[in-house]
Formats: C-alpha cells, sequence, structure tokens
C-alpha cells in the first residue's frame, strides 16, 4: 500500500461524511475568516492612509505652540496639546500661543534656499454651507492661510484664482471651496461655484477658487474643506487659538537640515534664551500617518491573537472528530491490516485525513475573510487588498492544526490489533 494509495483511501473517507467534514470545515474556516478578514481591511486601511497622508507631502513640517493631539475614535485633530499627567511645564512661557506676528516674522526672517513658507490657521469645524436652498452635512472645515498654503499642503486649483496679497491684506470675504463641497452644492457641474454667493453660517463669502479632489477617505476629510484668508479667519471666535506656521523644501533630503535652521529662526522669534526649551514643536507631515498606522498594528496583533483561539478551538474540536472516527472505523483498520497495510499506512491515512479538512477550512476561511475584509476596500475606495504574507501564515497554521489535530488519532488507530479490529462490534 502506497502513499498515494493512502492518501486516495482518505480523500474518499472525507467525501463520504459530508456532515461531519461540512462542521468541521466551517469551524476552521470562520477562525481563518476573522483572522484573513480583519487583517485584510486593516491593510485597505492602512493603503487609504498611505495614499491620504502621501498628498499632504512628505517633504514638508508644520511649527506648532503645543504638539497635535491625535484621538482615535473621534474628536478634534489640531494644534492641542497631548496631557502628560504629573508633568509641569518648566517655562510660564511654554505653550503660549503662536500669534499672528510671530509667524509673519518667521515668515519674512525664514530663508532656507527653495523653502516655500506659508502661515495658516485652523477655523471652526462642523459647519454647514448654505447655497440658496442647499445646504452640506454640518461636517465642513474652515481654514485660514495665505497664498501658499495650498502647495505647501498638497491642494490644486481645478478652477479660478488662488488668494492673492490684496486678499490677506484686507480679509475680504472669499473663499476656495473643496470638491465635495462643490458637489454637494453645485451638483454634476461643480465648475459653476466660481463667483457664486454662499455662505458660512449667516456670513456670506465669494467663491474665488474650486479645489481639485484629494481624495477624502472614511480617515481624512481633505476635500470637506473651505480655504480663506487668516486675515479673515479671526472674525470666528471658535476658532484655534494659535497660528501655524508650514514649510516645505525642494527635497525630502533637506528636510532634517532645513527643519533645523527654523527652529534656530523660531526661537529668535520667541525670544528665548540658549538656556531654554523650546516652547513649540517641529512636526513633520507623515507623523498623523505613523501614529494611526501604529495604531492599526495593535489591532494587527489582537487580530492574530483572536484567530489563533479560534483555531486552537477549531483543533479540538477536529482531534475529537478523529477519534470519534477511529472508533467507528475500527473494523476497517482491522481489514487494511488484515490485507498487509501496515501500521504506517493507517497513520497516514488519518493524517491526511486531518490535513484534508484543515486544509480545505483554510481554503474556504481566506476566500470570506479576504472577500469581507475588501468590503473595506469598497468603503475607503482603495484598491483590492489581499494580505498574502497571512494567507501564507494561515496555509502554515491550518497544515500545524491538522497535524497536531490528527496525530494522536492517527497513532492510537495505528496500533490497534487486526484481529481485535475485525472483531469489535
Amino acid at each position: 500500500m502506497t502513499t498515494l494509495d493512502s492518501f486516495n483511501l482518505a480523500w474518499r473517507t472525507v467525501k463520504s461524511n459530508k456532515l461531519r467534514t461540512s462542521i468541521t470545515v466551517a469551524i476552521i474556516a470562520f477562525g481563518i475568516m476573522a483572522l484573513i478578514g480583519i487583517i485584510t481591511a486593516i491593510e485597505a486601511m492602512n493603503q487609504s492612509l498611505k495614499e491620504s497622508f502621501s498628498s499632504m507631502g512628505a517633504n514638508a513640517f508644520s511649527i506648532r505652540y503645543k504638539e497635535s493631539n491625535v484621538r482615535m475614535g473621534g474628536g478634534r485633530n489640531g494644534d492641542f496639546s497631548k496631557s502628560k499627567r504629573g508633568k509641569k511645564e518648566k517655562k510660564s512661557n511654554l505653550g503660549k500661543s503662536i500669534r499672528k506676528e510671530d509667524a509673519e516674522y518667521f515668515k519674512a526672517g525664514f530663508s532656507y534656499p527653495g523653502a516655500i513658507t506659508t502661515i495658516y490657521r485652523r477655523g471652526p469645524g462642523a459647519q454647514e454651507i448654505h447655497y440658496q436652498e442647499k445646504k452640506t452635512n454640518p461636517q465642513i472645515t474652515l481654514w485660514g492661510g495665505d497664498e501658499n498654503y495650498l502647495q505647501v499642503n498638497g491642494y490644486s486649483i481645478a478652477q479660478g484664482r488662488n488668494l492673492n496679497g490684496l486678499d490677506i491684506q484686507s480679509g475680504r470675504n472669499v473663499c476656495l471651496i473643496g470638491a465635495n463641497v462643490a458637489t454637494k452644492l453645485f451638483g454634476d457641474k461643480p465648475e459653476k461655484s466660481i463667483e457664486k454667493i454662499i455662505r458660512i453660517g449667516s456670513v456670506p463669502y465669494r467663491v474665488i477658487g474650486l479645489l481639485k479632489t484629494k481624495g477624502s477617505s472614511a480617515m481624512l476629510r481633505q476635500d470637506d474643506m473651505i480655504f480663506t484668508s487668516y486675515t479673515n479667519l479671526r472674525r470666528f471666535a471658535n476658532s484655534s487659538p494659535s497660528y501655524l506656521v508650514g514649510v516645505m523644501v525642494s527635497n525630502v533630503k533637506e528636510l532634517d537640515v532645513a527643519s533645523g535652521e527654523a527652529t534656530s529662526v523660531f526661537r529668535a522669534v520667541r525670544k528665548l534664551h540658549p538656556v531654554d526649551d523650546d516652547n513649540f514643536v517641529i512636526e513633520k507631515s507623515d507623523k498623523f500617518a505613523e501614529l494611526f498606522i501604529g495604531f492599526l498594528s495593535s489591532i494587527t496583533g489582537s487580530a492574530g491573537a483572536i484567530g489563533l483561539i479560534t483555531l486552537i478551538g477549531a483543533a479540538i474540536g477536529l482531534m475529537n472528530i478523529m477519534l470519534v472516527a477511529v472508533n467507528e472505523r475500527t473494523k476497517e483498520v482491522g481489514l487494511i491490516k488484515a490485507i498487509g497495510g501496515r501500521s504506517k499506512n493507517v497513520r497516514q491515512q488519518f493524517l491526511f485525513e486531518s490535513l484534508i479538512i484543515s486544509l480545505l477550512g483554510a481554503l474556504f476561511g481566506i476566500i470570506l475573510g479576504v472577500l469581507v475584509g475588501n468590503l473595506f476596500s469598497i468603503i475607503l475606495k482603495t484598491g483590492f487588498v489581499v494580505p498574502w504574507a497571512w494567507v501564507i501564515i494561515g496555509i502554515v497554521i491550518c497544515s500545524v492544526v491538522g497535524l497536531a489535530a490528527g496525530i494522536y488519532p492517527a497513532m492510537k488507530a495505528a496500533k490497534l490489533n487486526p484481529i481485535v479490529a475485525l472483531r469489535y462490534e
């Protein structure tokens, strides 16, 4: 009796016990589906984040008065500090907001070759924008900046014009609108928004420009924004208390040198002595991407633990089913040995059965997991995601589960005495 004969016999046995095989395969498939499904969804989120943050420019950094606070699961992200228990500020001016004069003085004094500097400020969020009888959802954020804001932050103009010096100096009510805002207010002809009067709350604004889409995702709503001058933004009482400064260099390799020089210039702007600590922070544009991706990595570990626990339960169930199979087929084992089969052949047959069931569970679980996980790809508008590394890991895990669950029943079957087995009722 060859190894191929043992495999064929095992395959016929698996096919003949449809109910038992289906239940066992389903248990394993659900464990793998949970693992692969969560991993696939996380991969889709990672891809969406990378695409969203790549549009912000890897060769840019911002100067803020405090470190940004990122709240997972909602909340406003902006120039708000992280709370650190038990840590007291060393100087009374730590955390002091960046004034408009500070930002303008830095912009005038920072002369790094090829660098572009912008002054901006976050306005109120959750705004509802009106045009005639139409209105947006209350999720629009207002930003104020200068003529360089769009370039530094990765926006480009589809129609109309950018802010000019007169807009900034006078602070008049003109704005550029994001792609989502234009679509909501002007339908399938967003270019009609130019020179129209919209209302932010009760304040009228003339639209001078339409921004190209940046591909808003569930994580970042970069197209749900309205941009005006930072001088105009001062009319909103609930704007951010501090101005921000953004700097974009021509080459990402110059980022560290430029940020070092910016630190030196801004220390002078803040009138800090050589022994004083910085009372501001410089943040690179990929910081939030790293934070979110790190957060998703921790979820990946949790998903792995959930899948592993499920598969351990599946292994125990598979072992019990194989032990039942040994008892049910005692006479069959005796017959195999009586016609010349060896203990090795019996052991191989039961191990093959266990492996076949495990790998069938892996196959169905991987297919279902990838399909379920890619529902997030549809929601986040990313490409089809297949976590190949985890697919291979899932197959290896199921193979180990099949061997571990089948080895004891296989050894038990191989040790049966053929005479006793043939007489077994």
